[in-house]
C-alpha cells in the first residue's frame, strides 16, 4: 500500500483509513474486521463491546471541562462494497485495497476504495486514539453489514447507547447536511425450467457487455447510466425476435445495491443466419452505444463465436423471460412531491443468472415513502409472476423521516456558514442510511448525517477528494467542541 496516503493531511484519519483498508472487510464476511475493531479499543483501554449481531462499540469519557456535555454516538459502518474491474486480478479475502494518489483524489487500482464508509470509520478511530481533540463522551458505534442489508443496525438492542446525539459520517457530499433517506426492499424472482438439447445445426456464441460506470444504486440511479442487465436482454430479445437466438446461460450484476456493469451470455444461433446475426449484433450494438454515449462512453458489447452449448433453455420459458425482463422497471419510478429533485422511488435490476435450469433475478427497491417502495415492489412481483416465477420480499428497512427542527441540524447548519461562508445544503437522500433502522429502537435520539466527497461508490471507480475530507475533518473537530450541555 503507497506510503503516499499516510502523509495526507489530516495524518491521523488516512492513517486510520490505510489501517483499516488492510482489512478485508466484504459485507456478511466481517469477522476480521470486527477483530481488528475490538483489538483497537482494546489497546487504548477504552470500554469496547461486541453485541450479538457483531456490531462494536467503543465508548470514551469526555476531555476534561467537557464532562457535562451530552453524549454524542458517532457511527459508520464496517462493511465495504466489493467491486473490481473485469481485468484486475484481485482478492477481495485475502488481500488489503492498493490505494494511490492522482491530484486532489485518493483512489484504487481496479477496485472499490472503501471510502464509503471506511472515511466515517477512521475518523472515529482517529478521535477515540486521540490525546488532544476536545470532544464530549463519545459511543462509537461501527456496524456491520450496511450494504447487503443492515443487519447490524437492524440487530442493535436497545439499551446499548446512552447517547443523545448520533453524528452518522456516511453521507458522499461535503456541501450537504443529510436529514432522511430512503427504505428499501429485496425483490427476488426464481424459477425452474427444462433444458433441451442444443440442435446440432446451431452454433454457440458469446455476447458481453461491459465497461459501464456502474455506481450507487440509490444516489446514482437518476444519472441515466446504463444497466448492464437491461442492456444484455434487449440484445437478446433482438437475436431471438430476428434469428431464433436460443439461451443457454446468462450471468449479469453482482451486488443489489450496484448498478450493474457488466453481463455474459452464452447462446445459440442457426448457422445458417451466422452472417446475418453478426450484422444485426452490429446494428443494435451501435445503437445502444449511441442513446449511451453521453454518460457511457466506455460501454462495449462483443459478440464473439464459442463452443455450442450441449443445452438451452426452453423456448416458451425463455420468451417469458426475456419479455419479463424488458418490462420491469429500472430506474426512477417516481420524482418527490415534497423535495425538489429528489429520487422517491426506484428500482435496479441488480442480478440476473439463469443455468442449470435455474433463473434468479434480484432487484433492490427503493423509496422515501413507504406506500410507494411497496406499490412499486409489488408492480414487479406481478411482472414476474406472470412469467411463472416465484417471487419473495426480504431484507425491508424503514426510510429516516426528516426533523427539520432538529436541534443538531440547527447548530451543524450555524457551523458550516461560520466555517465556509456560506450555507450548507440540507436535503433528504435516496441511498439507504442506517438512521432509520437505528431510531426504531433509539426513538429520542437527534440524528444527523453527513461526510466529505465521495465520488462513485460501489464501482471501481469509487474516489475520495483530498480537499474535502480536510474540510469535513475541520467541521468534525469543530462539532464536537460545541456539542451543548446535557
Amino acid at each position: 500500500m503507497s506510503s503516499e496516503i499516510r502523509q495526507l493531511q489530516p495524518q491521523q484519519l488516512w492513517n486510520k483509513f490505510a489501517d483499516l483498508n488492510a482489512v478485508p472487510r466484504a459485507s456478511k464476511k466481517e469477522a476480521r474486521v470486527i477483530a481488528f475493531m475490538k483489538n483497537f479499543g482494546k489497546n487504548l483501554k477504552l470500554e469496547t463491546i461486541e453485541d450479538a449481531v457483531g456490531n462494536v462499540i467503543i465508548k470514551k469519557p469526555a476531555t476534561a471541562g467537557m464532562e457535562d456535555r451530552t453524549t454524542v454516538v458517532m457511527q459508520s459502518h464496517l462493511d465495504m462494497v466489493h467491486q473490481k474491474n473485469n481485468d484486475t486480478v484481485f482478492d477481495f479475502d485475502t488481500q488489503g485495497i492498493d490505494m494511490y494518489v492522482e491530484g486532489d483524489w485518493v483512489k484504487a487500482k481496479g477496485t472499490t476504495l472503501g471510502a464509503d464508509n471506511g472515511l466515517g470509520v477512521a475518523t472515529i478511530m482517529a478521535i477515540l486514539e486521540s490525546t488532544d481533540i476536545p470532544h464530549p463522551p463519545i459511543e462509537a458505534l461501527f456496524t456491520i453489514d450496511e450494504e447487503t442489508g443492515m443487519t447490524g443496525a437492524m440487530g442493535l438492542e436497545g439499551g446499548l447507547l446512552s447517547g443523545g446525539i448520533l453524528l452518522n459520517l456516511d453521507t458522499e457530499e461535503d456541501n450537504e447536511i443529510g436529514v432522511g433517506c430512503a427504505g428499501g426492499i429485496d425483490v427476488t424472482a426464481t424459477r425452474t425450467y427444462k433444458e433441451e438439447e442444443t440442435p446440432e445445426f446451431k452454433i454457440g456464441y458469446k455476447i458481453e457487455v461491459k465497461g459501464l460506470q456502474g455506481g450507487h444504486s440509490g444516489m446514482q440511479i437518476h444519472e441515466g447510466l446504463g444497466n448492464a442487465n437491461k442492456i444484455m436482454n434487449r440484445i437478446l430479445f433482438d437475436g431471438f425476435e430476428n434469428f431464433g437466438l436460443r439461451i443457454s446461460e446468462i450471468d449479469g450484476g453482482s451486488l443489489r445495491n450496484a448498478i450493474p456493469r457488466e453481463s455474459n451470455a452464452i447462446v445459440a444461433i442457426d448457422a445458417v443466419h451466422e452472417d446475418a446475426f453478426l450484422l444485426e449484433m452490429n446494428l443494435v450494438s451501435n445503437t445502444i452505444k449511441k442513446e449511451l454515449k453521453t454518460m457511457e462512453p466506455d460501454l462495449e458489447m462483443i459478440v464473439s463465436k464459442t463452443d455450442n452449448p450441449e443445452k438451452i433453455m426452453d423456448l416458451g420459458i425463455q420468451e417469458e423471460l426475456t419479455r419479463a425482463l424488458y418490462a420491469a422497471l429500472n430506474g426512477v419510478y417516481r420524482m418527490s412531491a415534497d423535495i425538489p429533485d429528489l429520487v422517491e422511488t426506484s428500482n435496479n435490476i441488480a442480478r440476473v443468472i439463469v443455468k442449470e435450469g435455474h433463473i434468479n433475478i434480484s432487484c433492490l427497491t427503493r423509496s422515501s415513502v413507504e406506500s410507494s417502495k411497496m406499490d412499486l415492489a409489488n408492480t414487479l412481483r406481478a411482472t414476474f409472476e406472470l412469467t411463472g416465477c416465484e417471487v419473495t420480499f426480504s431484507g425491508d428497512y424503514p426510510g429516516w423521516t426528516p426533523n427539520m427542527d432538529s436541534a443538531i441540524l440547527k447548530l451543524m447548519t450555524k457551523l458550516y456558514e461560520e466555517l465556509n461562508g456560506k450555507k450548507p445544503h440540507v436535503a433528504a437522500c435516496h441511498a439507504g442510511l442506517e438512521c432509520g433502522l437505528l431510531g426504531i429502537n433509539y426513538p429520542n435520539m437527534d440524528m444527523i448525517s453527513f461526510g466529505p466527497n465521495i465520488k462513485g461508490a460501489h464501482s471501481p471507480d469509487e474516489r475520495a477528494q483530498i480537499s474535502s475530507v480536510q474540510k469535513y475533518w475541520k467541521f468534525v473537530l469543530e462539532i464536537l467542541k460545541r456539542i451543548p450541555k446535557k
